[in-house]
C-alpha cells in the first residue's frame, strides 16, 4: 500500500474516533426506550446486507435507519447506533477475512458522515414552512451519502492509483437513487412520528425488508451482468492474446518484442491526447501488427542474414495479411488499419498503399516509430543489438522521412523514462490468406538486399586472363581430388575434420574454421582452428537459433552472414568477435542434418559465390566422412561403456584395474578395491517393474561417479554390481568413501516407493595386502562383500562398523 493511502486511512481513522468520542461524551437522549428500539432493529438489519459491484465492500439496511436516526434522534444516540451497526455489518458473515484497518475505516467514515450529515440536518433552510422538513432530510441523506462514499472512494483511488472522480463514479454513483429513497422513508418515519407517537414509525419495518429484497435483487441482476460484461472482455483479451502467442510460434524473437512496442506505444499515445478507443486499438495493434507474418515462410523469417529480393516480396504482404486476418475479429474499435499502415512512411515511400504524412492512422505512425526504435535496440537474427542512444538517433534521423515528427520529437523526450518503465514490468468462418499478392511499393529492406546466388557452373574470377583461370580451375580439381581422397583415410573424427581444415583453406582463404556437430536440439563444436578458438570452442548453439543454428534447422547455406549473432554470445557483452563475415552449409547424413560446416573472415562480405560453390561441393564427402566417423565412435564406446549408466563396463575396468596396479607398484603406494551390491534391487524389479530398477541404476551410477576422486575410476561390473577403484588412500579415507557409497544407496532408495528395500553391501580389498593382481584383489573384495551381506541378512537390525563387517582389512599407512 502506498505510503500516501497508509497517511490517509490513519487520518480519516483518528477524526472518526475523535468524533466517536465528542459525540458520547456529550450524550443526550430525549426518549431512551425509542433509543434502544432503534439501535435492536439497526443491528438486526446489519445482517441483512447486499455485495457491491466493483468493489469487495457490502452496504446494509442499517444505512435507512441511520437517516430516520438522523432525523428523530441526537447525534450521540445516531453515533452508537452507526457504530454499532457498521461493526456488525463488517463482522457478521463477512466476505472477506476481517482485517483490523478495513473495520477501523470502516467504522471512522460511519463518524465521520454522521457528524457531516448532522450539521446540514441543523442547518436552518430558507423556503416555505410545508416544505423544509423534506428539503432538510434530502439535503442530510445526500450529505450522508456523498461523504461516506467519497472516503471509501478516496482510498480506493490512493491504494490503485486511480483518479477519485473516477472511482466514485464507477463503483458509487449508482447507489444514489437508494439514498433518495432512504431520505424518502425517513421523512414518512418522521410524519408518522408527528402523527403516532415514535412507535408509529415502526410500521415502515416491513416496507424496508421488502425494498431489502428488491434491491438485493436488483444488484444480483447488475452483478450478473457486470460478470457477463467482465467475461466477455475477458474472452477478448485472451483472443489477443492467442493471436500474439500464434505470432511468436512463427518468430521467437517477437515475444519480448511486442510487450515492449506495446508499452511504448500506449505511453506515447496518451501523451498526444489519444481518446480511450484509440488507445484501445493502438493497444490491440501493437500486439498483434506483425500476425500477417503467419503466411510468411519461416526460414525467410529467421534468417539470419540479408533478404533476397524474392524474399523481400514474400515479407511485404504481412501487413496485407494480418488486416484480413483481424477484419474477421471484428475489433469494436479501428485495429485494421493500424496493422495495415504500421509499414507506411511519413514521406509515402512506405508500404503496401504509399499513404503520405497524416493519412497514415494516427496509431500506425506511433507503432512505425516505436517498433523501429525497439527493432534497432534488440538483438535479431541478422545482427546485434544496437545501444539505446544510437537506437534513438537513428530514428531521429528519420523524422519527417520515414517517421511523424510529432511522434518522433515525443519519444525522444521520454524514450529513456520508457525503457525503464519496460524494464520494471515482468497478454469463425475459415478465410483464404493472398500469400500470393504482388506488392508494388517498396524499393528495398533496411539491410539492403543480398548478392544474387550464382548458377553452380558459374566460376568468379577477378582476373580475365585466361591462364589464370585455367591454372586456378587445375588447382581446384586436384585440390578436391587430394581432399577426397584423404577423407577415406581414417574413421578417426578428429583427424578427419583436421584433413578437412588444411585441403579447404587451399581452395577457400578463411581466418576461422568450425565444424559443429548436431547433439539433440544443440550445435557441439567438434572442430575449431584459427581466429577465436576459444569463443568458438565454448559455444553450444541450439538449433534454430544464431547463423549456424539457422543453417542446421533450414539445411540451407548462409553466404557471408554475420559471425557476431551466433546463439552461444549472442546477449553476452563480454563475447564479442573480430570477424564480420561468415561462410556455412548443412551437413547431412543418412538421417538428416548432422552438423554444420561454418568459415569465418574478419572482412565484410568476404567470401563469394564460387567459395559457396566449392563448398557444397566438398560437403556431400565431408558430410559422409563425419558420419562413418561417428558411427565407429559409437561402436568405439558401446565396447567399453555401459550403456544404461554410462560407466566403464567390465571389460573397460580391467583395463583400468591392470593400469592402476602397475602405476601403484612403481611408485610403491596402495590400491583398493570396492566392490558394492544393491540388496534389495530384484524385490525393486519385481515389485515396480524395470523401468523403475533401471533409474535407480542410473542414479547409483550418478553418485558413485560425483564422490569419486579425479582419479578414481567407478564401473559397473555388472547386473547391480559396482566397483570402485582408489589408488593411494589411508584406512580413515576408505572408511569415509565407504560410508559415502552407502548414503548414495539410501538416496537412490528415496527414488522409490519403497526406501526400505535398498541398501548396499560392501566389500573391500587392498593392494599389495590382499593381493598383487586383479583377480586376487577381485575376488577378495567380492568374498567380503557376501559376507557382509550374510551378516546384514543373520541381524538386520544390528549396525556393524566397517571392520567388523569385514569390509576393510589393514592398510599401509
Amino acid at each position: 500500500m502506498p505510503l500516501r493511502a497508509k497517511f490517509y486511512i490513519g487520518l480519516v481513522v483518528a477524526l472518526g474516533l475523535c468524533s466517536l468520542i465528542l459525540g458520547v461524551a456529550n450524550w443526550h437522549s430525549d426518549n431512551t426506550y425509542r433509543f434502544i428500539c432503534y439501535l435492536l432493529i439497526a443491528a438486526l438489519c446489519s445482517g441483512l446486507k447486499v455485495s457491491l459491484p466493483s468493489i469487495t465492500g457490502t452496504m446494509s439496511v442499517t444505512s435507512l435507519f441511520l437517516l430516520i436516526s438522523l432525523v428523530q434522534l441526537s447525534e450521540s444516540e445516531t453515533l452508537v447506533i452507526g457504530f454499532i451497526g457498521t461493526l456488525i455489518q463488517c463482522c457478521w458473515k463477512p466476505k472477506f477475512p476481517i482485517r483490523v484497518v478495513r473495520v477501523a475505516f470502516s467504522l471512522a467514515a460511519t463518524c465521520l458522515s454522521i457528524v457531516m450529515a448532522r450539521r446540514v440536518f441543523e442547518f436552518h433552510f430558507a423556503g416555505a414552512s410545508e416544505n423544509v422538513d423534506l428539503l432538510r432530510v434530502l439535503a442530510t441523506a445526500c450529505a450522508y451519502f456523498f461523504v461516506n462514499t467519497c472516503l471509501v472512494a478516496a482510498v480506493i483511488a490512493l491504494t490503485e492509483i486511480r483518479p477519485i472522480s473516477r472511482v466514485w463514479l464507477e463503483c458509487y454513483f449508482w447507489c444514489f437513487p437508494y439514498y433518495i429513497g432512504g431520505a424518502a422513508i425517513a421523512w414518512l418515519a418522521t410524519l408518522l412520528d408527528e402523527a403516532m407517537d415514535w412507535q408509529g414509525s415502526l410500521v415502515l419495518v416491513p416496507i424496508v425488508y421488502i425494498i431489502y429484497h428488491a434491491y438485493k435483487a436488483y444488484l444480483q441482476r447488475l452483478e450478473d451482468e457486470k460478470k457477463h460484461v467482465e467475461e466477455m472482455a475477458g474472452l477478448h483479451l485472451r483472443t489477443i492474446e492467442a493471436l500474439a502467442l500464434a505470432i511468436e510460434a512463427k518468430d521467437h524473437t517477437t515475444h519480448d518484442h511486442l510487450r515492449r512496442v506495446r508499452i511504448y506505444a500506449l505511453e506515447i499515445g496518451e501523451r498526444m491526447g489519444l481518446d480511450d478507443t484509440s488507445l484501445q486499438s493502438l493497444r490491440a495493434a501493437a500486439l498483434l501488427h506483425d500476425i500477417g507474418k503467419l503466411a510468411v515462410p519461416e526460414h525467410i523469417i529467421s534468417k539470419p542474414g540479408k533478404l533476397t529480393p524474392e524474399e523481400f516480396e514474400k515479407m511485404k504482404i504481412h501487413p496485407v495479411v494480418g488486416a484480413q486476418i483481424l477484419e474477421r475479429v471484428q475489433f469494436p474499435y479501428p485495429v485494421v488499419p493500424i496493422v495495415l499502415s504500421h509499414h507506411e512512411k511519413w514521406d509515402g515511400s512506405g508500404y503496401p498503399a504509399g499513404l503520405r504524412g497524416t493519412d497514415i492512422p494516427v496509431g500506425a505512425r506511433i507503432l512505425s516509430a516505436v517498433d523501429c526504435l525497439d527493432a534497432l535496440a534488440s538483438d535479431r537474427q541478422y545482427r546485434r543489438a544496437l545501444p539505446l542512444d544510437e537506437a534513438m538517433r537513428i530514428v531521429a534521423s528519420e523524422s519527417g522521412k520515414a517517421f511523424d515528427p510529432e511522434v518522433v520529437s515525443l519519444l525522444q523526450s521520454c524514450y529513456r523514462e520508457l525503457e525503464r518503465k519496460a524494464l520494471a514490468q515482468p497478454y469463425s468462418a475459415a478465410v483464404r490468406l493472398d500469400t500470393d499478392m504482388k506488392i508494388e511499393r517498396g524499393s528495398a529492406p533496411a539491410t539492403g538486399f543480398e548478392t544474387p546466388a550464382a548458377s553452380p557452373d558459374f566460376v568468379a574470377n577477378d582476373s580475365h586472363d585466361p591462364l589464370i583461370s585455367i591454372a586456378a580451375a587445375r588447382q581446384e580439381v586436384q585440390t578436391l581430388y587430394e581432399l577426397t581422397q584423404d577423407l577415406g583415410n581414417s574413421l578417426s573424427l578428429s583427424e578427419t575434420l583436421s584433413v578437412v581444415g588444411v585441403r579447404l583453406k587451399r581452395l577457400i582463404p578463411y581466418d576461422s574454421i568450425a565444424v559443429y556437430i548436431r547433439r539433440d536440439q544443440r550445435l557441439i563444436p567438434e572442430y575449431v582452428n584459427g581466429e577465436n578458438f576459444k569463443l568458438f570452442s565454448s559455444l553450444e548453439i541450439p538449433i534454430g537459433e544464431g547463423l549456424s543454428g539457422w543453417v542446421a534447422e533450414n539445411g540451407k547455406p548462409m553466404l557471408n552472414g554475420n559471425p557476431s549473432v551466433e546463439a552461444g554470445y549472442l546477449n553476452d557483452p563480454q563475447k564479442f568477435s573480430t570477424l564480420r563475415s561468415a561462410l556455412a552449409v548443412p551437413l547431412a547424413g543418412v538421417n538428416g542434418t548432422i552438423g554444420v560446416m561454418t568459415l569465418y573472415r574478419q572482412e565484410r562480405d568476404a567470401f563469394s559465390t564460387d567459395n559457396l560453390r566449392i563448398l557444397l561441393a566438398v560437403s556431400f564427402k565431408v558430410s559422409m566422412a563425419i558420419d562413418n566417423a561417428l558411427k565407429y565412435r559409437q561402436v568405439e564406446t558401446s565396447a567399453t561403456i555401459d550403456y544404461l549408466t554410462n560407466l566403464p563396463n567390465a571389460r573397460l575396468l580391467f583395463i583400468a584395474l591392470n593400469n592402476a596396479l602397475k602405476l601403484c607398484q612403481d611408485r610403491g603406494v596402495n590400491l583398493a578395491i570396492v566392490v558394492c551390491d544393491l540388496d534389495g534391487f530384484k524385490l525393486i524389479n519385481d515389485r515396480f517393474g524395470h523401468p523403475q530398477g533401471d533409474t535407480v541404476l542410473r542414479y547409483v551410477a550418478t553418485g558413485l561417479r560425483e564422490i569419486c576422486r579425479p582419479f578414481e575410476t567407478a564401473a559397473r561390473m555388472g547386473g547391480d554390481e559396482f566397483v570402485i577403484i582408489m589408488p593411494d588412500v589411508t584406512k580413515e579415507v576408505l572408511e569415509e568413501r565407504i560410508r559415502e557409497i552407502r548414503r548414495v544407496a539410501t538416496d537412490a532408495a528415496r527414488q522409490t516407493p519403497e526406501p526400505s528395500l535398498l541398501s548396499f553391501s560392501v566389500g573391500a580389498a587392498v593392494f599389495p595386502i590382499d593381493g598383487l593382481d586383479a583377480d586376487t584383489l577381485l575376488s577378495q573384495a567380492d568374498q567380503r562383500m557376501y559376507r557382509a551381506k550374510q551378516d546384514t541378512r543373520d541381524r538386520p537390525t544390528t549396525v556393524y562398523t566397517l571392520a567388523r563387517a569385514g569390509v576393510v582389512s589393514p592398510l599401509v599407512q
